[in-house]
């Protein structure tokens, strides 16, 4: 089949670009699997293997179609209501409103779906390409955090706390220390380093020999590519029992709680994980040929004539202003 991808952004990303790189692999996965694709994205977009077709906003300029295109999956923006073939939208975030999502949504997790009145969805994947063999023989050393540290739900101050009690340093990758993007914010810690936003090959560099992962968000999480990442180089996760935590990490790959000294307990013995069942457990879920897959079925679906949820969807708001429980 033609797949169109539809995002509204240049690619590849110039740093970290969670959905722009998560596009690609996805993209590269269904042409190798024997598909056609075209990305519909930013003006300069360069990919080496597949077709581009400039577009932004909401959506792409219908004119621009393909004649022979015969799904356009949007990851950006609303599905246009007169598209002239069969479409599908990829739900990452979480909502702040009630809002009305295309019967054709697929979401990211079975919580994220739950969460929002839906049943599809299908776990983000990552191309192993883009990163270097992991060392599943290193017992690691210190610990990371790998996410958007201005997020006050991706609990910055949670995990250097749960560092600091587990008496290991900790990286904090996607920060700085003196921050003034959600109001003046300064981490005098010591025992926390901060790298800023890093490219794919400083964040390897990193989870490559990390004790572990600490992700102790404080919101119903859809999915955390992070966490994928981590996995892949065998590095254990400790994070809450928030959204999609609880059915991607199961208890041999890591430890889940509310609780900043349950989990500093649980890092300080990071090192009696079997690094190769968590990279095992990353094979089995999480390459975007399992991605790709997934979708694939699901796009059949729609070609045969099916709507992925009769009706429609309502959602609920998914996203508040109050921060799930943390006991620091």
């Amino acid at each position: 089949m033609h797949v169109g991808l539809f995002i509204d952004a240049k690619l590849p990303p110039r740093l970290y670009g969670g959905t722009e790189r998560w596009i690609i692999w996805h993209g590269r996965a269904l042409v190798e699997l024997g598909h056609k694709v075209t990305f519909f994205a930013h003006e300069g977009t360069r990919l080496d293997f597949a077709d581009v077709i400039p577009a932004s906003g909401a959506g792409p300029d219908l004119a621009t179609l393909p004649t022979d295109l015969s799904i356009l999956h949007y990851v950006s923006g609303w599905i246009a209501e007169d598209l002239p073939v069969p479409a599908c939208h990829t739900i990452q975030g979480n909502t702040r409103n009630v809002t009305r999502f295309h019967p054709n949504s697929i979401f990211v997790s079975r919580n994220h779906a739950k969460n929002h009145n839906a049943e599809a969805f299908v776990y983000n994947g990552m191309d192993a390409r883009s990163m270097p063999e992991p060392d599943l023989e290193t017992k690691g050393g210190h610990l990371t955090f790998l996410a958007k540290a201005a997020w006050k739900v991706k609990n910055v101050k949670g995990a250097i706390a749960v560092a600091r009690k587990a008496g290991v340093p900790i990286d904090i990758l996607g920060g700085h220390r003196l921050n003034f993007k959600m109001g003046f914010r300064i981490t005098l810690d010591p025992n926390a380093r901060f790298h800023g936003m890093v490219d794919d090959e400083q964040k390897a560099r990193f989870l490559r020999s990390a004790r572990g992962l600490l992700f102790p968000v404080r919101w119903n999480e859809p999915f955390g590519i992070a966490i994928a990442e981590a996995m892949y180089f065998g590095c254990p996760v400790f994070g809450t029992p928030y959204g999609s935590l609880p059915e991607l990490i199961p208890p041999e790959t890591g430890f889940l709680s509310s609780s900043a000294s349950e989990l500093a307990e649980a890092a300080k013995s990071a090192g009696s994980y079997d690094r190769h069942a968590i990279h095992a457990h990353w094979r089995e879920n999480f390459t975007s040929k399992k991605q790709a897959l997934k979708y694939i079925a699901f796009y059949e679906r729609i070609l045969d004539g099916e709507t992925l949820h009769p009706g429609g969807i309502t959602s609920p708001p998914t996203r508040t202003k109050e921060l799930l429980p943390w006991c620091p």
